[in-house]
């Protein structure tokens, strides 16, 4: 996401994305597009009034928004991604051990999900064309830097991720692709 729409989440926000099913949701709004409950129960294989409490849930947390022009009765229901980015630290809790907690939390679902999502590729990639198994990416480099400048890599890095998802690529052969980086303080 652009700058513009990064937000710094506060716990309640945090809590509604890190929750397994509303992350996957989140994920199909994100990639597929907008929907409603009994398509998303469908590609979920939960049922409808769960789907709808969690769709209700991320919506007061405003992480997705209603889609009220796709509806073609009064009784149907769209929800569509609200585009918003979310970073968050456990130095912004300020001390606050619940705040803290969740923030915690999140972090380990959030690793969690970035891995599980490299583990699905390891059990997929032999359904896919080569150049598709040649193209994946794992990279990793050390490097010395400040405070500062590991910010800058991260907005750097955040924005060329941004470029490419401004700008999806078309035809048959494109393909949802899942991109993270993480970039932490670390000991050999």
């Amino acid at each position: 996401m652009s700058p513009a729409n990064r937000r710094t989440a506060d716990p309640s926000v945090i809590a509604a994305i890190h929750h397994p099913l509303r992350r996957r949701l989140i994920d199909l709004l994100g990639v597929n597009g907008p929907s409603t409950a009994s398509r998303l129960a469908e590609a979920t294989g939960e049922l409808v009034g769960n789907i709808s409490h969690h769709l209700k849930v991320l919506a007061a947390a405003g992480v997705i928004e209603e889609a009220p022009e796709l509806a073609k009765t009064r009784r149907e229901r769209w929800w569509r991604s609200a585009k918003a980015s979310y970073s968050w630290s456990i130095a912004d809790a300020g001390g606050d051990p619940a705040g803290e907690l969740v923030a915690e939390t999140a972090e380990e679902a959030n690793l969690t999900h970035h891995t599980t999502k490299v583990r699905q590729w390891f059990g997929l990639r032999s359904e896919y064309a080569e150049p598709w198994v040649r193209a994946a990416v794992a990279t990793e480099s050390w490097v010395t830097v400040t405070p500062e400048r590991l910010e800058e890599l991260g907005a750097r890095i955040g924005a060329l991720i941004q470029e490419y998802a401004d700008e999806p690529s078309e035809g048959e052969d494109a393909h949802p692709v899942f991109v993270f980086a993480h970039a932490v303080p670390a000991r050999p």
